[in-house]
């Protein structure tokens, strides 16, 4: 080695060790501001090793995963085919030639046959729908329908009370489930449709679902199993060999065993042996890693005001470093040794707890979030070694700021106390700018090309260039202070003197507020979308009743009892016959469509094949409206009526049901799309789906028609009888429609009514919830802790820090109540002007997205329907409301009493 580079090195490490000693002195010193960086560097990391420990106990060994699907059985038998498979070593996999043919189903009887002399089999399906009545409403739980009183079945659960079910009425129910049933061992619990009571013999917890679940004995299933698994247990005399899994792969049948099957590949073919862990998908692993330093990010921001703040305290303990002979890297590495020690303890400390928690709170864990049984205790050394990592990394680059501030200090200044104003040069404001304008340029561009990475990489770099602007932002505020009273023009005055610990608290705010505004701008946005979408069954309220079989639908015992539980609990004034028109006997399936005439038939063939002038054209075109629709099919359901269910299914105005009913009893046809009338007729095509040449020819027919101008629903054609007829068609009923009412109360009675016939009723509320609300206001609530949290701690700080200010004050004569409004001022410019910001930015991200992605719709053919831009005025109201509970807890937690203090100089 160079004997320069030696001794540069060697001084190098003494000078690391000499820093690294008086960081865990002053650590020891500020036990407060340890405490404060200690706790935010901790809490994430112990939340992140947490997660790391949890995620893999609950990622099974395969070991673990065959123990828990086996039991006690030798292997598992899935017949997955009618002809040969090729299958993996584990049977995670399989292959076959050509189109794989489902079998029909099997016994054990059939599958036994195929195994050595001795064995035993046992069947099992592993999910089955069990469903109950639990108050006004329908739950179905997964179903185990297995033999757990036999050998090979006693593996699969664990008996927590009672015993396994033994026969026919007798069922054992998870903790889960009886939770839910509000049932105990020896009550009765009936199926929703009252066909079936079992006796609760058992409480049983299969450790792969502790969600409700049933267990039932296979005595218990009435009748032939329409769905089989066709999946067996079996315990084998000689063990599993590769002879015996081949012939069973070449009879369709894949193998699951205790150890990797010997799957030996016929000469010339290569074995299928598909990957046990997914490939690593760059996208996701892009999307996470961005997130992660937006996390990383935010961290950073939190905790670099404590260490500017510490630098300041410490002007002179540098200085006399400088004087000493310390050199501008040395003083550096005394404040980044700081970011060193603070991170490294905290890093220890939230990955020891972290792994503590997850231990500890296990059970909890596998009932409420995964919905399984852990494996062994483990706990993911890789991921917490870079947790760990990151954590140092969050406090270095914490204290880099403060570490060059106190490079470029005054030493006579330091030595004196005095304080030398932060010379802040407009580089940054022009960098910050460009890379605000730069981070736009980049999402809009991940928008446009629906790359979510892209886009929150554009996203970061946007965050990076607004926190270099913002020391500017806040001197420039400041200049405007000299207006106000005393306490803000104080509190503004100290925010630009101490950009260095003001500018990242607020740029903390600014970006956890701007992260929620901007996803609760694209949430409603998308909600507001999804709403413009969305066609209705039937008009809102009103319900259709189907039966499960077309015979039910034609019984007048039935319909008398659907009409009187329509007229007691809807109060319904009428209830509807619905039929359809159906294909002849000797067609399997047939389309009935109306036909488009050609001449209002969009003429811009679908894709991205067109240039952006022929897609103005094709947008300015009239017949276009409906190019979705028309391009790729456009469905009706059909429907035989003399214009009794007409109103029901379509909700239109009286005047156009009269103008449809007479066309229908007159022999014609009824429309809900007006372009397919043409002079008063609509012509309708019957197309049949036929094997067979004596198959009869389409049909097609020119009725007399009629459009319905008013209603709601999705598009439909209604045929008369006579119509139906001479179109070849037969008619077929298939349920009820019922003029319904918007009280969902009433609507719930009405269905407990029907629920013993077996009935489905289909009610229209109107599109499903989406659960966007919710997130909404966790975003805003979390936002909120973010911003009272930063205010909180600049507050703190700034009050620790001005304390010769205060003392100043109560010696000139301020009141009491100065201190409290001073603190109240110093935590308002901190969560108002971080809160604007951030209100401000992610308004402009969502913005950005949105017309990137609008944009992107606009150049394809059809054009989907764009988002709008909606405010989420809930969100921006509680994060209005955030700043000012700051404000007043800073005013609240503040103590009155100015300090007097005597200076000696």
């Amino acid at each position: 080695m160079n004997p320069g580079r030696g001794a540069r090195l060697a001084g190098a490490i003494g000078s690391w060790r000499a820093a690294l000693r008086i960081a865990r002195r002053e650590a020891r010193r500020a036990r407060g501001r340890t405490a404060l960086v200690l706790a935010m560097i901790t809490l994430p990391v112990l939340a992140l090793s947490f997660a790391a420990a949890s995620y893999d106990m609950s990622e099974l060994t395969p070991a673990e995963q065959v123990d828990r699907q086996l039991g006690t059985a030798d292997a598992e038998l899935r017949w997955v085919a009618r002809g040969p498979v090729v299958q993996s070593a584990w049977g995670d996999g399989w292959s076959h030639e050509g189109e794989p043919v489902q079998p029909a189903p099997v016994t054990a009887e059939q599958v036994g046959g195929l195994l050595p002399a001795g064995s035993r089999v046992l069947e099992i399906r592993r999910w089955a729908p069990v469903p109950f009545r639990i108050g006004d409403r329908d739950e179905t739980f997964s179903g185990r329908i297995v033999d757990l009183t036999d050998p090979l079945g006693v593996g699969l659960a664990r008996v927590l009370a009672g015993r396994p079910p033994g026969g026919a009425g007798e069922i054992a129910l998870n903790p889960a489930a009886l939770r839910r049933l509000h049932a105990r061992p020896g009550d009765t619990v009936t199926t929703a449709d009252g066909s079936a009571s079992y006796r609760v013999v058992g409480v049983v917890e299969f450790p792969e679902e502790l969600r409700p679940v049933a267990a039932l004995h296979p005595a218990a299933v009435p009748g032939p199993v329409t769905e089989p698994d066709n999946t067996f247990l079996v315990d084998l005399p000689t063990g599993l060999d590769g002879d015996l899994v081949r012939r069973l792969n070449a009879h369709g049948v894949v193998v699951t065993g205790r150890t990797p099957a010997p799957v030996a590949p016929p000469a010339g073919e290569a074995v299928f042996v598909p990957s046990r862990s997914p490939a690593v998908d760059v996208e996701q692993m892009s999307t996470m890693v961005l997130v992660g330093g937006l996390g990383l990010l935010e961290v950073v921001l939190l905790v670099g005001p404590a260490f500017a703040v510490g630098v300041r305290r410490r002007r002179r303990d540098l200085a006399l470093v400088a004087v000493a002979g310390g050199d501008a890297a040395q003083l550096r590495r005394v404040v980044l040794a700081d970011g060193v020690v603070l991170g490294a303890v905290g890093a220890a400390a939230g990955v020891v707890l972290g792994v503590a928690v997850a231990f500890a709170g296990r059970p909890l864990v596998e009932q409420y979030l995964f919905g399984a049984r852990f494996g062994g205790y483990r706990c993911w050394p890789a991921a917490l070694l870079a947790i760990a990592a990151v954590a140092v990394l969050a406090g270095v680059l914490a204290a880099l700021a403060p570490a060059w501030t106190a490079a470029r200090q005054d030493v006579v200044a330091g030595l004196a106390g005095r304080r030398t104003a932060p010379a802040h040069r407009r580089r940054w404001l022009a960098a910050g700018l460009l890379l605000t304008a730069g981070g736009a340029a980049v999402a809009a561009a991940g928008a446009a090309g629906s790359t979510p990475s892209v886009t929150l990489a554009g996203l970061v770099v946007g965050e990076l260039g607004l926190v270099f602007a913002t020391p500017t932002l806040v001197g420039l505020l400041a200049r405007l202070g000299r207006a106000l009273p005393l306490a803000p023009r104080i509190a503004l005055r100290d925010a630009s003197r101490n950009r260095s610990s003001t500018a990242p608290a607020i740029s903390a705010v600014m970006a956890a507020v701007a992260g929620s505004v901007a996803l609760g701008v694209y949430l409603a946005s998308d909600e507001a979308r999804a709403d413009r979408m969305y066609e209705p069954t039937v008009p809102y309220g009103n319900v259709v009743v189907s039966p499960p079989n077309p015979e039910r639908a034609a019984d007048a015992g039935t319909r008398a009892r659907v009409v009187a539980a329509a007229r007691a609990h809807l109060g319904a004034e009428q209830v509807a016959a619905l039929t359809t028109a159906d294909c002849p006997p000797a067609v399997d399936s047939c389309s009935v469509t109306p036909v488009l005439p050609p001449e209002r038939t969009c003429p811009w063939p679908p894709g991205d094949g067109l240039s952006a002038a022929e897609r103005r054209q094709a947008l300015a075109d009239a017949r276009c409206r409906h190019a979705p629709a028309d391009q790729y099919g456009q469905y009706f359901e059909v429907v035989v009526d003399d214009g009794t269910a007409l109103p029901i299914l379509t909700g239109a105005d009286p005047a156009d049901v009269a103008a449809a009913t007479a066309v229908l009893r007159g022999g014609g046809a009824v429309v809900t799309d007006p372009r397919y009338l043409v002079d008063d007729r609509v012509r309708v095509l019957v197309n049949h789906f036929a094997d067979d040449p004596d198959a009869p020819l389409p049909a097609a027919a020119a009725l007399p028609g009629y459009a319905l101008r008013t209603g709601t629903g999705i598009d439909r054609l209604l045929l008369s009888a006579p119509a139906a007829d001479r179109l070849g068609l037969v008619t077929r009923p298939v349920g009820w429609a019922v003029d319904g009412v918007t009280d969902q109360r009433r609507q719930d009675r009405f269905v407990a009514a029907l629920r013993p016939l077996g009935l489905q009723v289909e009610i229209e509320r109107g599109r499903p919830d989406s659960g966007a609300r919710p997130l909404l206001l966790l975003l805003a609530a979390a936002s909120g802790v973010v911003t009272v949290g930063a205010a909180g701690i600049a507050t703190g700080l700034a009050a620790a820090e001005g304390r010769r200010d205060l003392s100043t004050l109560a010696a000139v004569g301020a009141g009491p109540g100065v201190r409290r409004l001073l603190s109240l001022c110093q935590a308002g410019v901190i969560a108002v002007l971080g809160s604007t910001l951030g209100i401000v930015a992610g308004l402009g991200t969502a913005l950005i997205i949105l017309t990137a992605t609008n944009r992107r719709y606009a150049s394809t053919w059809p054009v989907s329907e764009p988002y709008p831009v909606v405010v989420p005025w809930t969100v921006l109201g509680v994060l209005v409301l955030v700043p000012l509970v700051a404000m007043l807890g800073a005013g609240l937690f503040t103590r009155s009493r100015l300090p007097v203090e005597r200076r000696l100089d």
